[in-house]
């Protein structure tokens, strides 16, 4: 189930970012009344940004409920019970020999 939201997650931004691209801004209309061509598209002068506009809406509250879900998902995956580990004893230390001193951490002549 979380893998078909991730696909979905990542399908929705790029959606999102596509349609964002596509969008003309405000200062787009002064160059349609100068000829720009912006009427004689698919959906008319208008009509390409409501539709544009919707989708974009429709796809970011798809983002946002998918940024909701995988919230969910990464909190759940916390929450899983680990036994208790029982605390590791030490070994004891091999017993030196009385006659000969240590050698660890002695610098070699």
């Amino acid at each position: 189930m979380e893998f078909l939201v991730w696909i979905l997650h990542i399908l929705a931004a790029a959606a999102v970012v596509g349609l964002v691209l596509l969008q003309h801004g405000k200062g787009a209309d002064m160059g349609a009344a100068f000829g720009s061509g912006s009427s004689g598209s698919l959906f008319g002068a208008t009509g390409s940004a409501n539709f544009l506009s919707r989708a974009t809406a429709v796809l970011a509250t798809v983002f946002f409920l998918t940024s909701l879900g995988l919230a969910y998902f990464s909190s759940s995956k916390g929450k899983t019970e680990v036994a208790p580990v029982a605390p590791q004893q030490s070994l004891p230390m091999p017993a030196q020999p009385q006659g000969e001193p240590s050698k660890a951490g002695a610098i070699p002549k």
